[in-house]
């Protein structure tokens, strides 16, 4: 009998009613069956007051006591249907979510809009963990408006937040509307870079003997134009300086050939294998920071990934990721 039960109220709530856990895709509008409304304390001390009221009025025969009782009633219905309308309807999409390094917050980006003709006020927005929600906003009409809320991170790896709740109790407070959103929204934490760790490994692959030497950087063989990407310290200022800026003078690089053969490679599998892995995988990561700030190319191995010699933004990112998903079974 109560199994029944339980398979009719899951057939009957399941058209409409919002699973759990499951992620809400694109946007998503808030529809009636979205949003829940209740009294709040005050609304029931209300109630309460209004039923006494009632109560004394029929009792004494009071007429203005059952103007006032039934005044009183109507603007809680009132309440109740602007608390409703204040957040029925809204659309709310999803924005941009940036990469972080553990130990740091995550910002989640969410926008809301309100194609409606009236303005939306008061409306809270925090994820279903907060005890308390952190973030109120006004969407006038025809408006919208975006909201960062922000998650701890403590593990590296894919960063799935709470669902959304969105509340509010305008105007007069005595009801609470809510809703819930899950946007499938999930932010890339790297692992913390280590402090106080060894310098760059720059003589992982000397072919050079004691005279350790970078590649590419060995033999002076001119100046060329500046191009993107040239470090700042490969700039050529006697050269600039002897340029006319009237003359549609430009900056010139130094430009280097030949060398040893060197190259700067970060390798997981040369670390000490008696190190925790989140250690080794820290270490790497304060390596490939500090390679791109001494803007030094380098290439790239951990496990199946390997990755040419270079620098840049996105082959630091491509080394951060692989560096995040290292040991899950998404690939990197």
């Amino acid at each position: 009998m109560r199994g029944s039960l339980r398979a009719w109220l899951r057939r009957t709530t399941g058209n409409w009613l919002p699973r759990h856990g499951a992620l809400d895709a694109g946007e998503v509008v808030l529809s009636q069956r979205r949003v829940f409304i209740l009294p709040t304390r005050a609304g029931l001390g209300f109630a309460l007051l209004v039923l006494v009221l009632l109560i004394g009025s029929i009792n004494y025969t009071l007429g203005l006591g059952f103007a006032l009782s039934f005044l009183a009633l109507s603007c809680a219905l009132v309440d109740m249907v602007f608390t409703y309308r204040n957040l029925a309807h809204l659309a709310l999409q999803q924005g941009r979510t940036a990469s972080v390094f553990a130990g740091q917050e995550a910002q989640f980006e969410l926008h809301i809009a309100n194609r409606g003709k009236l303005a939306r006020y008061a409306v809270w927005i925090d994820f279903a963990g907060a005890a308390e929600p952190r973030h109120v906003t006004d969407i006038g009409a025809q408006g919208s408006a975006a909201v960062r809320l922000g998650v701890p991170s403590t593990a590296r790896g894919w960063l799935q937040p709470e669902r959304v709740v969105l509340s509010t109790r305008f105007p007069l407070g005595l009801f609470r509307a809510w809703s819930y959103w899950r946007p499938a929204a999930r932010a890339l934490v790297y692992p913390r870079p280590e402090e106080g760790g060894p310098p760059l490994p720059l003589q992982a692959d000397a072919q050079a003997g004691a005279n350790g030497r970078v590649a590419g950087q060995d033999d002076f063989a001119g100046v060329r134009s500046y191009q993107a990407g040239d470090s700042p310290r490969q700039l050529a200022w006697r050269q600039i300086a002897r340029l006319d800026p009237s003359l549609g003078g430009q900056l010139v690089t130094k430009h280097f050939e030949g060398g040893a053969g060197d190259e700067l490679v970060l390798d997981f599998a040369r670390l000490p294998p008696g190190l925790d892995l989140e250690l080794r995988l820290s270490r790497m990561t304060r390596w490939v920071l500090d390679a791109e700030q001494r803007a030094l190319p380098y290439a790239f191995r951990l496990g199946g990934v390997h990755y040419e010699a270079g620098q840049g933004a996105a082959h630091q990112a491509a080394c951060l990721r692989a560096l995040a998903l290292y040991g899950s079974a998404e690939p990197a």
